[in-house]
């Protein structure tokens, strides 16, 4: 195994270690949702990673503009579907909370949304959850939190059966995935195993395997190859599905991935804002996969949602306003004109942000398609 792999024997590294070598190698996804969601040592249930003293720094962080305009897309779309006298507004992942502190506040030019929106974060990490509620001050009293995804979302769940706007930012591609390698002209499982000196590695499934439903058509593998997919997409199509049969839905998801299926191994783990190994300190590093959104679209059809997008980053932000947006600001605070402006342009630059990441809305038949996330029919800010 080479060195960058090798790392300190975290709590979480001696628990996955054990079980290693009493039951034999672990699938890649096992090995993912150990490090984020363990319940002891996971990534997400214990660290508050978030900012420049943290591991990484989303988009909200970089600039208010970012959660304003979200905020405003979330107005918008709760006028179309009617402007109900109680939405569920519900966040995965909150982060810090700066999302929705800076949409709630932008969308206070709405009349109504605020008093109509019930707000249902779901966050498993009680440190980042206990940020939330600091971040958000008087509007957390109202505010009920849940730890799970489908506890929260399920029929007959925590979260009442009325319309719903959903947002995610950075979350699909913390999803666990699962990993095939192509060798002699077959597919094999890979997994995370244990080298001769006891440090992790991956190894490959010595008998071969039927190639799973999810593999694209059309693509020639070659020898090493490597497929990934993340079976939680299809869960999560259903839930969403299952919740747009009982009240209007309407959610947007933004991440960094691609658009097009195709084969490459996208497993990343960052620490102290710094690509490593994913093998390095199991538990105390950030690892995630770059988002299929066309499996995701495809799933969430097959489902019977309405899809819309995905656009990039930079589209669907400029579509919102997002230039204009920072002009406002920048003219209101000429001292910080300057920050303000790069950090508008890291959100929406060709090449970086705003062409890695993707917007894509997901929405029951019975909602109007979504804002911004066609380029023939830009987003109108409420005035």
């Amino acid at each position: 195994m080479n060195s960058e792999a090798q790392g300190r024997r975290t709590p979480l590294a001696l628990k996955l270690a054990q079980s290693i070598a009493e039951a034999g190698p672990i699938s890649v996804a096992d090995y993912m949702d150990a490090c984020l969601n363990d319940a002891e040592h996971g990534y997400y249930r214990t660290r508050s990673a978030i900012g420049r003293d943290g591991d990484f720094i989303t988009a909200p962080e970089i600039s208010q503009t970012f959660g304003e305009l979200i905020g405003l897309w979330c107005a918008i779309v709760w006028q179309q579907m009617g402007s109900p006298r109680a939405v569920n507004l519900v966040e995965l992942g909150p982060g810090r909370g700066t999302l929705m502190r800076d949409g709630l506040r932008a969308a206070r030019i709405v009349p109504g949304f605020r008093e109509a929106a019930r707000l249902h974060p779901i966050e498993s990490n009680a440190s980042l959850a206990a940020e939330q509620r600091a971040t958000l001050g008087e509007v957390a009293e109202s505010a009920r939190w849940h730890t799970g995804l489908t506890q929260a979302l399920m029929p007959g769940g925590a979260v009442e059966d009325r319309p719903t706007i959903l947002i995610a930012n950075e979350f699909l591609d913390t999803l666990p995935v699962e990993q095939i390698v192509y060798r002699q002209g077959h597919w094999h499982t890979r997994r995370v195993g244990l080298d001769a000196a006891g440090d992790f590695c991956f190894v490959v499934g010595e008998h071969p395997i039927e190639p799973p439903a999810a593999l694209p058509a059309g693509h020639a593998a070659t020898e090493g190859a490597i497929f990934e997919w993340a079976p939680g997409l299809e869960a999560l199509a259903g839930l969403l599905a299952a919740r747009a049969s009982r009240a209007p839905l309407a959610a947007l998801f933004i991440d960094y991935g691609h658009v097009r299926p195709g084969l490459g191994d996208t497993l990343q783990a960052v620490a102290a804002h710094r690509h490593v190994s994913p093998l390095q300190a199991p538990g105390e590093m950030d690892l995630s996969t770059q988002v299929d959104f066309s499996r995701f679209a495809e799933a969430c059809a097959r489902s019977g949602l309405g899809i819309d997008g995905a656009v990039t980053q930079g589209e669907f932000l400029g579509g919102l306003g997002i230039v204009e947006r920072a002009s406002h600001l920048m003219a209101a605070n000429p001292q910080k004109a300057g920050a303000i402006e790069m950090a508008v342009a890291r959100l929406i630059a060709p090449g970086g942000m705003g062409s890695r990441f993707h917007a894509i809305g997901i929405r029951g038949v019975n909602v109007a398609p979504l804002p911004g996330l066609t380029l023939v029919d830009k987003a109108k800010q409420p005035s």
